[in-house]
């Protein structure tokens, strides 16, 4: 149990010292409180704890927030190719970007960005031969583009449409019903809602959904996100009266995803404790109107993904006896019968050599995702478990979709790789023909590009794997400007996929790594929880072993090698450059998560304790406070120099975490190596935000690299 022994929060108070800096280039002046926690006997200080405090409702760190901008600002405002990079990210950026449709309701949907529109469009076609009219066009909602659209739902009978409304970034999104064909908006306003999204019911009258309390005033940024309720919503009514469905008020912690079977039979109800997938299951029979949701899987012992049903067969992917994942059917009859708390399973699929990522049942067939070596391959499975074919894609890369009906004669897929923009294809499920329907067209020359992928050993003799894309003919003499990315968290796989920013950064004569970390979903579920909780250490070991090999092997040095990543990635750049501050030249850690003591407290980061354990328990504390970046930061040190960037209203990863690890980092700074922060205004975590922010933020990042490495690049 934490507990706070002394607080100075009040600038006038004399435990408050604050931090001169007599240059004028150096960072802002960041005061600093007499704070200490004692975790389990053993003291903690915490001098910047004033800046958890959230910037919407605290002037000292708007304050903070505003000088730390304007000093970033004077720096990338020196930089004299930063116009340039940006000018040649617009021009790549602009280009007609297509999602790969989905069929509902008789109807066509995808999304359209026609280049440099802040948010994509939402399109329909009655037929793929007709010519699209625009659904919604969430650009009309705000100037600046910070409103977004997501969690598109339609209704089976194709009468409605339920979306979801993204203000600033904020995970919180809030319900419109909208009608299809006259493309009126209806009153219904549904609010409080995070990480879901709707289950229509057959008739289309309205559908299920999961919802928190309203929050306390001025607390919806950072408190935790508890008490999650199972709610029925009938289309045209008001959110006063939607129907409790499901709740457990003795599981505060517990949250819900609801699926209604195609057959309009069952409510599925998937509750999840946190990030891993272990689900309980709870079932109800909607033909019974009185009827209660009733446990199918009672514990959180494995993961139990819906795929389809078949009458009173339910079809999931579950990592039972099976770490690469399989395909099980569940007779509900059977289960009744047996009355225990994990059901009697009949295998369908078996587990394969490479991890089962997706399943989806399309046409009566199940179209089975894996990955080899982080690439996507595609396996289609009848019913009763046997192979019909593979679908043959373009190349190495990563491909997503896969998804329809079990009525549907086709489904659809999206392609790309690091030099391939993105393809959109439909596939026939009965003929196994692939079309190409759409290829995004980008000012670039893909000819000039390589890419191959190599395998290098971490610190315990683990194969890691590493994919390397650059400008062709490149010299191996140790001089290239390279940039490193990982991640390796939360069972997420980093695949090929293709990405402007960094066409720009090999067109800048910059060699591209991505690394395939323990953690990641690359392997399955052995190599995932390699890399959890007191394992996590393997994470940065692999990271600085990618590293090492890059400079053993002459693509680069440390002083040109840069790393990056966001989120629990951004977690692993503070950690590695704490770790290791001579092995790189420069570091971009995104909205991490950096103090690893803490980081339960708020919103939804008690979701993360599968994978990160918690400092309440002694042995996750002693773990977490070895490797908690913002912990570990030592005077006297020569860090290399770093900008961090978030933004002022994520409420996943709250800003905090930035804010405390950069001004730790800036005032322990022992040389002349730049410690930057940025913090992006009205945007959250990343999802939602406008084109024009992701272009700035973006060429500011390449801009730092390029003044920090002195490279001269040759715009385009």
């Amino acid at each position: 149990m934490v507990r706070i022994l002394a607080v100075a929060c009040v600038l006038a108070a004399a435990a408050i010292r604050v931090v001169a800096a007599e240059n004028p280039d150096a960072p802002p002046m960041t005061r600093t409180v007499d704070h200490v926690d004692d975790y389990h006997g053993e003291k903690v200080a915490d001098p910047y704890r004033w800046l958890e405090d959230d910037v919407r409702t605290s002037t000292d760190v708007a304050d903070w927030v505003t000088r730390e901008n304007e000093h970033t600002t004077r720096f990338l405002e020196g930089i004299p190719q930063r116009e340039a990079i940006k000018t040649r990210l617009t021009k790549l950026y602009d280009f007609e970007r297509f999602s790969a449709p989905s069929k509902a309701g008789g109807r066509y949907y995808f999304f359209k960005n026609d280049g440099l529109q802040n948010q994509a469009v939402l399109y329909v076609q009655d037929s793929l031969a007709d010519e699209p009219r625009v659904l919604i066009d969430p650009n009309k909602w705000s100037a600046d583009g910070t409103i977004a659209l997501a969690d598109v739902t339609f209704s089976d009978d194709g009468r409605f449409l339920a979306y979801g409304v993204q203000d600033g970034g904020t995970d919180w999104h809030t319900f419109r019903v909208m009608e299809i064909t006259t493309g009126k908006l209806l009153d219904d306003e549904l609010k409080w809602i995070k990480f879901n999204s709707p289950a229509w019911t057959m008739d289309g009258e309205g559908f299920f959904y999961a919802r928190f309390p309203q929050p306390e005033e001025g607390a919806d940024f950072q408190s935790l996100n508890l008490n999650a309720k199972v709610y029925y919503h009938r289309v045209g009514r008001p959110q006063s009266e939607d129907v409790l469905v499901f709740a457990r008020p003795d599981q505060p912690e517990w949250g819900y995803g609801c699926s209604v079977t195609e057959d309009g039979r069952y409510l599925v109800i998937t509750i999840h404790l946190g990030t891993d997938d272990k689900f309980r299951i709870y079932v109800k029979d909607l033909s019974e109107p009185y009827g209660m949701p009733y446990p199918l899987v009672d514990t959180f012992d494995h993961e139990f993904s819906l795929i389809g049903s078949n009458g009173p067969l339910l079809y999931f992917k579950t990592d039972i006896d099976a770490p690469n994942k399989r395909v099980v059917a569940v007779d509900l009859r059977e289960a009744a019968a047996a009355g225990k708390p994990a059901p009697p399973v009949r295998e369908v699929i078996p587990m394969q050599d490479d991890a089962m990522v997706s399943v989806s049942l399309v046409g009566d067939q199940f179209l089975v995702q894996t990955l080899h070596d982080a690439s996507t391959r595609v396996q289609c499975y009848t019913l009763d478990g046997k192979p019909v074919r593979s679908i043959e894609l373009p190349g190495i890369g990563d491909a997503d979709g896969f998804t329809g009906k079990q009525t549907d004669g086709e489904t659809f897929y999206s392609f790309t790789s690091f030099t391939t923009p993105p393809s959109t294809y439909r596939y026939d499920l009965i003929t196994g023909e692939s079309t190409l329907l759409r290829r995004a067209q980008v000012d670039f020359d893909p000819d000039q590009f390589e890419v191959h992928q190599e395998f290098c050993n971490s610190r315990d003799g683990t194969r890691v794997p590493v994919f390397l894309a650059h400008k062709k003919g490149l010299k191996l003499d140790g001089s290239n400007p390279t940039l490193l990315y990982g991640y390796g968290g939360f069972n997420i796989p980093l695949t090929p996929a293709f990405s402007t920013s960094r066409v720009l950064w090999m067109e800048m004569g910059g060699v591209l790594a991505v690394a395939n970390l323990r953690g990641g979903g690359e392997y399955g579920e052995e190599w995932h929880r390699a890399g959890t909780k007191e394992r996590k250490q393997n994470v940065f070991d692999d990271f600085i072993a990618v590293a090492e090999w890059l400079v053993d092997h002459k693509y680069t040095s440390s002083r040109k090698l840069a790393i990056q990543g966001g989120s629990n990635g951004g977690l692993l750049v503070g950690a590695c450059m704490t770790q290791r501050p001579e092995l790189f030249g420069a570091c971009l850690p995104a909205v991490g998560v950096m103090d690893m003591l803490r980081f339960h407290k708020f919103t939804a980061g008690r979701y993360w304790t599968d994978d990160y354990g918690s400092s309440d328990d002694p042995e996750g504390f002693k773990y977490l406070r070895a490797y908690s970046p913002y912990h570990n930061i030592k005077e006297g040190v020569c860090y290399p120099p770093t900008m961090v960037t978030t933004a002022d209203t994520d409420d996943r990863v709250v800003p905090g975490h930035s804010f405390k690890f950069a001004a730790q980092l800036q005032a322990a700074q022992s040389c002349d190596n730049p410690i930057l922060i940025r913090i992006e205004t009205r945007a959250g975590h990343g999802s939602g935000k406008p084109t024009e922010k992701v272009i700035e933020e973006l060429s500011d990042q390449w801009a730092f690299l390029v003044k920090v490495f002195g490279m001269q690049p040759e715009m385009q």
